[in-house]
């Protein structure tokens, strides 16, 4: 005997039926892209900055997706819908596997969440031909840095030693690069500005997902700026991982002082 999954998606000539399908709310979703990775019919998609069910007949309505979502924005509900086509599907998930595997664009169309991996300029100090001052090189050696931006499944965050540094440290410290940054993995973000609660929400997905070796959290002196230390704290509570965790802090003239 049919169940009523399989009877409800016995219709394949885009009959609308009642069934089982997901929804997305889209004031809870804040584009993180865990629940596109996490569809294997390839039904989600990041659009505009927030996740969309590009089509019902690729949703089959069982909700593999749901446990993914940090922020809680999707629901299993009951409504008129397409039938679920599996053939069709299959057709959709590998046009997606022949393409490059990209992740979601900025709302404004920008790549800016295109995670990339680079091997960081050498650590040396060179003279410019048309200067005698030294020049800096970057130790930058991985796309995006704003911890909203970044990925908790990135490979470039597992075993690695982590910094977490508010927006104002490198104009700060002026050898922020060859002090901090070589040989490290950063994420940047300013925990008076932006959204704190969804910062908590991305680092504690990343301390789960990937684990980092280390946690450093470097901020400003003034004391809105140690709500970061508080973000990581809450972070590494709600993951449950024994990752050690260690402060600095810089003062606005560029010195460390803790």
């Amino acid at each position: 005997m049919e169940t009523q999954f399989q009877q409800a998606n016995t219709d394949r000539n885009g009959k609308m039926v009642k069934r089982n399908i997901i929804q997305i709310d889209r004031e809870k979703c804040d584009g993180c892209g865990l629940c596109v990775s996490a569809c294997a019919e390839g039904a989600i998609q990041i659009r505009g900055g927030k996740a969309e069910l590009v089509s019902d007949t690729y949703c089959d309505g069982l909700g593999a997706c749901l446990g993914e979502c940090p922020r809680g924005a999707l629901t299993v509900v009951q409504r008129e819908a397409e039938a679920f086509d599996q053939k069709a599907t299959e057709r959709h998930v590998a046009g997606q596997t022949a393409e490059p595997k990209l992740l979601p664009t900025l709302p404004c169309g920008c790549p800016g969440t295109n995670v990339q991996t680079f091997s960081p300029a050498p650590s040396v100090r060179s003279v410019d031909a048309t200067s005698s001052c030294g020049k800096s090189t970057s130790a930058l050696g991985h796309w995006p840095v704003q911890l909203h931006l970044v990925p908790p499944g990135a490979s470039f965050l597992r075993e690695a030693d982590l910094l977490l540094v508010a927006d104002c440290v490198p104009f700060a410290l002026a050898d922020f690069h060859e002090r901090l940054l070589r040989d490290r993995v950063v994420v940047i973000g300013c925990p008076k500005l932006d959204d704190a609660a969804a910062y908590v929400d991305r680092l504690a997905a990343i301390l789960t997902e990937s684990p980092p070796r280390r946690l450093t959290v470097v901020h400003m002196e003034v004391p809105c700026c140690t709500g970061l230390v508080k973000i990581a704290r809450e972070a590494l509570n709600r993951s449950r991982r024994d990752i050690p965790l260690d402060e600095l802090t810089v003062s606005v003239r560029g010195e460390v002082i803790d």
